[in-house]
């Protein structure tokens, strides 16, 4: 073998390992992203599927039974109440026995 001969089968070699090199790293580099999107939301969407009791609820038009229209307004402003002032808390028996407060 010649020096021209080894100085381009070198030459040839080095091209061939920077292109594998340079494909490698643009391997890298592709997207995962197509992947991702197809699968973003199957979470949210099984836990919504799991806790619903009744899918088909919304069908159903018949009235609730069990509270009439006053009452169960009177409950929630009641609920909201609790919130805007809460209950008035008391003082609890410590560990000697004694009461605080009193």
């Amino acid at each position: 073998m010649t020096l021209a001969h080894l100085s381009t089968r070198f030459t040839q070699a080095t091209q061939a390992l920077s292109a594998l090199g340079f494909a490698a790293l643009l391997a890298g580099c592709v997207s995962t992203t197509p992947v991702m999107d197809s699968k973003f939301g199957d979470a949210v969407r099984q836990a919504r599927t799991a806790q619903t009791l009744n899918p088909n609820a919304s069908a159903n038009r018949d009235p609730v039974l069990g509270i009439d229209g006053k009452a169960g307004a009177a409950a929630q402003e009641r609920y909201q109440e609790s919130f805007r002032t809460p209950p008035k808390t008391f003082e609890v028996i410590n560990i000697g026995g004694s009461l605080s407060g009193q």
